[in-house]
């Protein structure tokens, strides 16, 4: 008989301010309620009305400081005594200091460490050697990416055997099929480019618009090109409208904010491409979206982009605006080079599923119970 094993999740990760974040945990929980396990998932705190997979049980918060470090230090162990869990995954980053079970923590990226000029708290120490802390006190660190997990390696100087790469996934309702079929409208005029994700300064994006309004004046089919921008606005929004409106095309850059499922897949339908000029990315989840909905992708060739992307999209140079504005042009002129990039796409895209991803992380749980601290 095999003996079930308890995971606790830290349930405030499904309503967390990072899309990314929410995304990841959300799929991982479901992907691993539909492994054919002996598992038993324990959300740990957090919204008791945030979506989880059906027979999952919820622990309520205990009381404790009413702060997230409050929360972290103090609620979530005692949350996970309550919930008489085997592990504790906390999927964002930070981990209690101290625990009655061993500890995954997943770190997607350590861009505050690594490139702390491009992180929005980087003056706030107190919450880096948070980081730190839990990365260095966790039984094992899972990552996205073998760059990241250099990354993490480097930044705290953890073991290799410490760090495991379990590479993300991609919902199955972004395919081709169901991107032609949707029915919503992106919202957007055509021709646009698109960017999804959060907007701050290490994604690059004034190199973009710089790359597009070039595109605009250089090539007919592209006088209308727009950059859609659908993310939070973490400060750099204004700079790229003004940018734009500065050389005489103010409509060259949409602000989209926060977009809804339905809407981003009509938006992978209807762009011209993916654009994602990032100098730092832990992985890039709309890179796989999007190749798996069939959108061809321009992405920068840094950090952990080339390892995700492959063959299976273009990789330029980030620094260099005139090799974006050449691939604008071609991609939108050549629709033998759009086709064969919609098919690299494809094939690329298959290779990642959360299914994988679940049980990679399964592994990584029965090797922290088997090494528990």
């Amino acid at each position: 008989m095999r003996t079930r094993l308890r995971v606790g999740f830290d349930g405030r990760a499904l309503t967390s301010p990072a899309a990314g974040v929410r995304r990841y945990t959300s799929e991982l929980l479901g992907a691993l309620a539909g492994l054919d396990e002996a598992l038993d998932l324990v959300i740990l705190g957090g919204d008791p009305s945030a979506p989880a997979p059906e027979g999952a049980e919820r622990i309520a918060e205990p009381f404790h400081l009413p702060t997230n470090a409050g929360w972290t230090l103090v609620g979530l162990p005692q949350a996970m005594r309550h919930g008489r869990v085997d592990l504790l995954h906390a999927p964002s980053y930070t981990a209690p200091y101290w625990a009655p079970a061993p500890v995954v923590v997943t770190v997607h990226d350590v861009s505050y460490a690594r490139r702390p000029e491009f992180f929005p708290y980087r003056r706030d120490a107190v919450r880096r050697a948070f980081y730190r802390r839990s990365a260095v006190g966790a039984t094992l660190v899972v990552t996205d990416s073998s760059f990241s997990a250099s990354e993490i390696r480097e930044a705290y100087g953890l073991p290799a055997e410490r760090v495991v790469v379990v590479p993300l996934g991609v919902d199955a309702s972004f395919n081709a099929e169901t991107s032609v079929s949707t029915h919503a409208a992106a919202g957007v005029p055509s021709p646009f480019v698109l960017h999804v994700g959060d907007l701050h300064e290490r994604r690059n994006l004034p190199m973009l618009v710089e790359a597009i309004l070039a595109a605009r004046t250089r090539a007919a089919a592209l006088s209308g090109l727009s950059l859609a921008l659908a993310g939070v606005d973490r400060g750099v929004g204004q700079s790229l409208m003004e940018l734009a409106a500065r050389s005489g095309a103010p409509n060259a850059v949409r602000l989209l904010g926060s977009v809804d499922e339905t809407r981003l897949r009509a938006l992978y339908r209807e762009a011209l491409a993916l654009t994602y000029p990032s100098l730092y990315e832990g992985f890039g989840l709309p890179l796989i979206e999007a190749m798996a909905s069939g959108l061809p992708v321009l992405a920068s060739r840094a950090a952990s982009i080339p390892e995700v992307v492959g063959s299976g999209g273009l990789l330029l140079d980030s620094h260099r605006a005139s090799d974006w504005t050449e691939a604008l042009i071609r991609l939108a002129t050549d629709a033998t080079l759009a086709s064969d990039l919609r098919a690299r796409g494809l094939e690329r895209a298959a290779t990642f599923t959360w299914t994988r991803t679940a049980e990679m992380t399964l592994e990584v749980y029965r090797r922290a119970v088997r090494n528990g601290r």
